[in-house]
């Protein structure tokens, strides 16, 4: 039933907002907290309310009683471009994130941008972020650089460390270690509280953040917040705590899966606790979608083609399911085109709070959010697919148009056992043309039955290629800016 019901909500056509509960046209009576939740490598069809068999009450629970974004996308397949959209509102090649930042990184959130922290900040809120950072590692580009008033997690992503599954069975220490990984540090704050985290302290991560975004949540009851959990799982390596290991019966992926879904249920459970039900809207999405050459250890992305990494819906399409009792129409879906650059701007306009200003990509989507009739999406052109610098696909609400280039590919082999990768392979696709409505898979190219539409997108790529270049014409853009850059008197980050 659950997959009968994911590709009918893929097919629905445009303008489509339904609910089974008319939202409160009221106005909220008091500034209204923001909770974004933020699953690292999260498929499509992961979770229940979106097609997923892995037991997910919470996350059905959230479903019911508020709105799924069926057609909502991220900037980029990969983590650190795409956490920089979210918090920015802008496309991650404007920002000058690209890709997922490593130790060695030089890089990372400039100082110039505003954060949706910061945002927050600017009107009286109160911030926090317990999770994944990876938009910089040295102190100037931490959380607290950049509008948090509170953070705990990890710097970069888990796998960043020299005790990755694929090296477990070489035979020495020294082998193991031989990617040149540092340890991987936990901090608090800018403070270094584990210098080496091991396997069984990954294992309580999302105990660890899912304890402090609740402890957050009733601290700050009686004032405005902005509480973003962006959890490490469920990238790989997989941990789940004592509670959740092997829970589910059906491997690690499933079982890492049912502990996000607790902690979904335990915030909810604490504003519920806390009478801010009323007071809160609760977005849940994730960064990219499933990394799949990790095979039993990933993800699914369904119906959609490929994943992480591809600029093809399984990569940047993501399951989005937003709650906001008596603002948020209850059992509502959402077909109509988003996407997290519209979180920035779309809170902005919530909490009162002036734009950015630098120009943001994001727009407004509280129309959509609110079950409004009639209501579209704002964006005619969103080109979020760029990848290594290269424009590689534009879209309207409608249709995508890809252009010539290579991706990553298992071709359709499985991925890999037991925590380690199969190789993928390269592909290559050229000029094509997709009707999203009635294709989300993107499996039939309709070029030469829409050469006006191929046309018109091929315009609108042009302007898109003068504002933010494309490595795959060699162009530069007149609106690329630069990311923060360590300098020599810059503090490093030690551990």
């Amino acid at each position: 039933m659950r997959t009968a019901a994911l590709a009918t909500s893929l097919l629905l056509g445009a303008c489509t907002s339904i609910a089974t509960t008319k939202p409160a046209n009221a106005p909220p009576s008091r500034p209204p907290n923001v909770v974004v939740i933020f699953v690292d490598d999260l498929g499509y069809a992961d979770i229940g309310p979106f097609g997923g068999s892995i037991p997910t009450p919470n996350l059905d629970r959230m479903a019911r009683e508020g709105m799924r974004f069926t057609d909502f996308s991220v900037s980029s397949a990969v983590c650190s471009a795409s956490r920089a959209a979210l918090l920015t509102g802008c496309y991650h090649q404007r920002v000058g994130i690209a890709g997922a930042l490593g130790p060695d990184a030089q890089i990372g959130l400039h100082d110039d941008e505003t954060t949706l922290a910061e945002l927050c900040k600017s009107v009286g809120y109160a911030t926090a972020c317990f999770g994944k950072w990876h938009l910089g590692h040295h102190p100037k580009f931490l959380p607290g650089r950049h509008g948090f008033d509170e953070w705990f997690g990890l710097p970069y992503s888990n796998d960043m460390w020299p005790l990755h599954p694929a090296y477990a069975k070489l035979p020495s220490d020294a082998e193991r270690r031989k990617r040149g990984y540092p340890p991987l540090p936990l901090l608090d704050g800018e403070r270094v509280v584990d210098a080496e985290v091991t396997g069984e302290e990954q294992a309580l991560l999302t105990k660890h953040y899912t304890e402090r975004a609740v402890a957050f949540v009733e601290q700050h009851r009686d004032e405005p917040f902005f509480l973003y959990v962006p959890h490490t799982m469920v990238h790989v390596p997989l941990f789940a705590s004592p509670a959740f290991a092997g829970r589910s019966g059906r491997g690690a992926f499933a079982d890492v899966v049912m502990e996000i879904d607790w902690s979904v249920g335990e915030i909810l459970a604490a504003l519920q606790r806390c009478g801010l039900d009323e007071h809160t809207l609760v977005l849940f999405t994730g960064d990219n979608g499933p990394w799949l050459s990790y095979g039993e250890h990933a993800g699914s992305a369904g119906a959609l083609r490929e994943g992480k990494g591809t600029m093809f819906e399984g990569g940047i399409r993501e399951p989005t399911i937003a709650r906001w009792p008596g603002r948020v129409p209850a059992g509502a879906s959402c077909h109509e085109f988003a996407a997290t650059i519209d979180v920035l701007p779309t809170v902005a306009k919530l909490i009162g709070a002036e734009l950015p200003p630098r120009r943001i990509d994001g727009l407004d989507i509280g129309p959509l959010l609110f079950g409004e009739a009639g209501a579209c999406t704002p964006h005619t052109l969103f080109c979020c697919y760029y990848a290594g610098g290269q424009l590689q696909a534009v879209r309207d609400g409608r249709f995508k148009l890809h252009f010539p280039h290579d991706y990553a590919t298992l071709g359709g082999k499985p991925g890999g056992r037991d925590g380690a990768p199969a190789p993928y392979t390269t592909a290559t696709i050229g000029l094509a043309l997709f009707d999203l409505r009635a294709d989300p898979g993107e499996t039939k190219d309709v070029a030469a039955q829409h050469p006006e539409v191929v046309a018109r997108l091929q315009q609108l790529a042009a302007a898109a290629r003068k504002d933010l270049g494309d490595a795959l014409q060699k162009t530069s853009g007149s609106g690329v800016r630069a990311a923060g850059r360590l300098g020599p008197d810059d503090a490093r980050l030690v551990w």
